[in-house]
């Protein structure tokens, strides 16, 4: 019926229902004009009304309920309707709810590895620049997907002094971010003999090329504890000001 409805104007409904007789779709032209000509059945005239009532339902919500929740709404309204029934018209309508997605796991521990003492114990306080930095690693949503984003703040003067964002979670991504570090107090004549670099027990800190670039800047390697988020704070505070520029 809805290709008859495409084309009639087109090629005509008798002509397109003379090329159907050979298909599995063969339809008559009586047929075609008694479908239209009967009046729409109830459970079509209360698909309609539902749909009117989901669709409010949804937009009140900001689009982001889902056929379970439209259906609680319903029911608070003293609408008789089943789920399936909201499932398959909001289907039909295209509408979805927002779904919860898993954010991307930004922290991978290294098996096996050896890990730095951790000399903070959360006391991020230096006296004067060069003297404690911390690094980690976030995500940022993206329309193209998940970004990953990496930072070397210095702790006295919570300047980013490196950053480089990526698609990938690899090592070069918080290398890149590190050399860019260095380069920036190279850049000032500074002295990171000795600087206290701290960061979590993800695999791309504890990577031989990281601790050794590490090594030979002088800096002093740090890991916080297990599961411990807030040994990540002041790296978190520069991406929140740093995400309107990427």
């Amino acid at each position: 019926m809805a290709f008859i409805d495409d084309h009639r104007d087109e090629h005509g409904v008798e002509p397109i229902c003379a090329a159907l007789q050979d298909t599995a779709a063969r339809i008559a032209p009586s047929t075609y004009y008694a479908h239209h000509a009967r009046p729409p059945s109830a459970r079509a005239v209360r698909d309609a009304d539902l749909s009117a009532q989901i669709a409010q339902v949804h937009e009140e919500n900001y689009g982001v309920y889902g056929a379970r929740k439209v259906h609680a709404e319903l029911v608070r309204k003293d609408v008789e309707v089943a789920r399936c029934t909201v499932q398959r018209l909001m289907r039909a309508a295209g509408l979805r709810g927002i779904s919860r997605a898993k954010t991307p796991r930004t922290t991978r521990p290294a098996a096996g590895a050896d890990y730095p003492p951790d000399r903070v114990e959360r006391q991020f306080v230096a006296e004067a620049p060069n003297q404690l930095c911390v690094a980690d690693i976030t995500y940022i949503p993206t329309f193209a997907g998940w970004v990953y984003a990496a930072f070397v703040t210095d702790v006295f003067s919570r300047r980013v002094l490196g950053w480089q964002v990526s698609t990938r979670l690899r090592t070069d991504l918080a290398l890149d971010a590190l050399e860019m570090g260095l380069w920036t107090r190279a850049r000032e004549d500074a002295d990171t003999t000795g600087l206290i670099h701290h960061s979590d027990r993800g695999g791309q800190y504890l990577a031989v090329r990281y601790t050794e670039r590490l090594a030979q800047a002088g800096a002093v390697a740090s890991v916080g504890s297990k599961g411990d988020s807030y040994d990540c704070e002041h790296p978190r505070v520069a991406a929140a000001a740093v995400w309107p520029l990427l």
